[in-house]
């Protein structure tokens, strides 16, 4: 599968932070569609049926260099299908990959309230345990969508993104797992590869979430223990805590410059 670097993914966020955009060409606003967010307020709720409901058939999925798969629930039930991960935590392929890390990523997004990482659970099938992901519908990949007209509300989710990425150092974000929904709300999937000990940032800020930043600077060990200290060691969480102090000195050195357009709304 191709990977399609993140500069290029998100163009539509590239006017300098020193510049106007040019009057004449003012963003145009999507119709607003449906949202996929059918876990809001419901999390417990999903959750507990995707850990306890059985599935009736595994599928292949024919991308993702994790060789995922796709599990169906019984008709009629919350949930029609999850992608089901079992990646136990190791080095195959040179890359640290843990289906727990799916797992704590959803649960870190939990406490900031990003509302942008679909619900996940450890789950026990024919013996192995593994990730069970909700699979989130109906959406279209980033490659559909990249040349349409984006609402103001995707350049915040773009810098939601980033700021995400480089706290839990997730240096895999690519076209492959991104997915929009009708309402152009952005999900982030495919978390294997992230919450190692790397203290460097994988992506460049040059735009901030005020909301989002302000609950990241209230992280601290014990409370990320509490979170996600069941999926990843205590080694993980102070790194991230080490990437969050980085990520501060970054964005108090950006906000001094540019003052606040540095701040997304």
């Amino acid at each position: 599968m191709r990977r399609w670097p993140l500069a290029f993914l998100f163009v539509v966020a590239t006017v300098p932070l020193y510049a106007q955009a040019p009057a004449a060409a003012p963003q145009v606003q999507a119709v607003q569609g449906t949202s996929a967010k059918i876990w809001q307020g419901r999390n417990a709720e999903f959750e507990e049926f995707i850990r306890t409901a059985a599935f009736v058939k595994i599928t292949d999925v024919p991308i993702g260099v994790t060789r995922p798969k796709r599990g169906y629930f019984a008709p009629g039930g919350l949930v029609e299908s999850a992608a089901w991960k079992l990646l136990p935590p190791g080095r195959p392929n040179g890359y640290w990959e843990s289906y727990r890390s799916e797992i704590a990523a959803y649960e870190l997004d939990k406490v900031l309230g990003m509302d942008m990482v679909p619900p996940a659970v450890e789950k026990r099938v024919e013996g192995e345990r593994g990730a069970a992901v909700l699979w989130v519908k109906p959406v279209r990949p980033w490659k559909e969508v990249e040349h349409l007209p984006k609402p103001e509300k995707w350049n915040r989710q773009a810098v939601r993104m980033k700021m995400f990425d480089n706290l839990i150092h997730n240096p895999d974000r690519n076209a492959g797992n991104l997915i929009v929904d009708d309402d152009w709300n952005l999900y982030l999937i495919d978390h294997s590869r992230a919450f190692i000990t790397e203290r460097k940032l994988p992506f460049t800020m040059v735009r901030v979430d005020a909301e989002l930043w302000d609950k990241m600077l209230a992280l601290d060990e014990p409370g990320l223990v509490t979170a996600v200290g069941t999926w990843i060691d205590r080694g993980s969480i102070r790194a991230m805590l080490r990437r969050r102090d980085a990520m501060k000195i970054v964005i108090d050195d950006l906000v001094k410059r540019v003052g606040p357009q540095a701040y997304v709304k």
